[in-house]
């Protein structure tokens, strides 16, 4: 399977309901051109991350009418066999990648709840948070983060973020990072609200991604209007 062939899986499936409403995914569309180039660097003997059937897997587990949170990052993780589509999330052997390790720290200060043994992120997904890359894929390898920030996946997560901005009711965005953060112009913060900080990686965690309290200021938020809380 490539991406053109997972796009057109989930394209058909009942869990793209209502993202495959957006023009992105149109025949032709956005979508489908950065598969293509997605897949002609596969082509190319690149190897990409995460497999293609885990591309769009944060839209499938999230249907847009479920979003009450967004967690926006840059990118899958290049180390190999660490991305899974959702962002930040993990499934696999210790040592866990070292951004989650820090959301963790982060949200044991913030809530008091410990550290999970394990990475695996979908049980937010499930809650409705969409663990959202600006870009959906990237090449495996040292070095090779943002290697597809340019791929064309920007008018694909920008239609996703304005779509769940105008039709849902009560989300809090959580922007991390700078390419993250430069999404902020597509959310009516008259209705939603905006947590941004730095990313969580070793690089920029203790520039202001720690201390940031995102979790419990995202519940406090969603409490005051009438919505449930997230269980972090």
């Amino acid at each position: 399977m490539n991406c053109t062939e997972a796009l057109a899986r989930f394209l058909a499936s009942e869990q793209s309901t209502g993202w495959r409403d957006l023009p992105v995914f149109a025949a032709g569309g956005a979508a489908a051109r950065a598969c293509a180039a997605v897949d002609a660097e596969r082509a190319a003997g690149h190897v990409i991350a995460p497999a293609p059937e885990r591309v769009f897997a944060a839209l499938a587990l999230t249907p847009l009418d479920a979003v009450r949170a967004v967690v926006l990052g840059q990118d899958p993780y290049p180390t190999p066999g660490h991305a899974n589509g959702l962002a930040f999330s993990y499934v696999g052997p210790p040592p866990l990648p070292r951004s989650l390790v820090n959301i963790y720290k982060e949200r044991a200060e913030d809530t008091a709840k410990p550290a999970a043994a394990d990475g695996d992120l979908t049980r937010w997904a499930q809650q409705g948070v969409l663990l959202l890359n600006t870009a959906l894929t990237v090449r495996e390898g040292a070095s090779k983060a943002g290697s597809h920030l340019s791929l064309g996946w920007a008018a694909v997560t920008d239609a996703i973020i304005g779509a769940v901005s105008r039709r849902r009711p009560h989300v809090v965005f959580l922007l991390w990072g700078a390419p993250a953060q430069a999404k902020r112009g597509l959310i009516d913060e008259s209705r939603h609200l905006v947590i941004a900080s730095p990313h969580p990686s070793p690089l920029s965690a203790r520039r202001g991604f720690f201390g940031s309290k995102p979790f419990s200021r995202a519940n406090a938020w969603l409490e005051g209007e009438g919505e449930k809380a997230i269980d972090w």
